[in-house]
């Protein structure tokens, strides 16, 4: 990695998308994991599923080992420009399902202290009343 760094446009890191030529962008920058291909536990499709796209969280998301982040040093080709890349939409969820599921939590919690308490009433009801009818005869 000396000298002056190369940087790539999304669509010129998207033009290397198959098994014989597969680029990937992982935290800013782009490797070329053409190599590793055949080697690779999960497979190549994995690989080739996550080309002309930023594949930072296909990669955090299975928790790769120390060893695997090493060689991504190995794979190094250049940075992403990151102007070329789309911004990354935030999902929130509307603010009505979540009064929704406060609902849902609070009317469950109801429910099920019901269906607890009911059969100890009725326990305590059936108990009350064989001590009562043993004590009058």
């Amino acid at each position: 990695m000396g000298g002056e760094r190369m940087v790539y446009t999304l669509a010129q890191v998207s033009e290397h998308n198959n098994s014989k030529d597969c680029w990937l962008i992982i935290d800013g920058k782009v490797y070329n994991v053409t190599k590793f291909l055949d080697d690779h536990p999960g497979g190549d499709d994995v690989l080739l599923s996550s080309t002309g796209k930023d594949a930072t969280d296909d990669f955090e998301d299975v928790g790769h080992s120390k060893s695997a982040r090493a060689m991504l040093g190995d794979l190094y080709v250049g940075d992403i420009d990151p102007a070329t890349m789309p911004a990354k939409a935030q999902q929130t969820p509307p603010k009505q399902l979540e009064n929704n599921n406060e609902k849902k939590t609070s009317s469950g919690f109801m429910i099920k202290m019901l269906q607890f308490l009911i059969p100890l009433i009725v326990l305590g009801l059936a108990i009350g009343i064989r001590f009562y009818n043993n004590k009058t005869t």
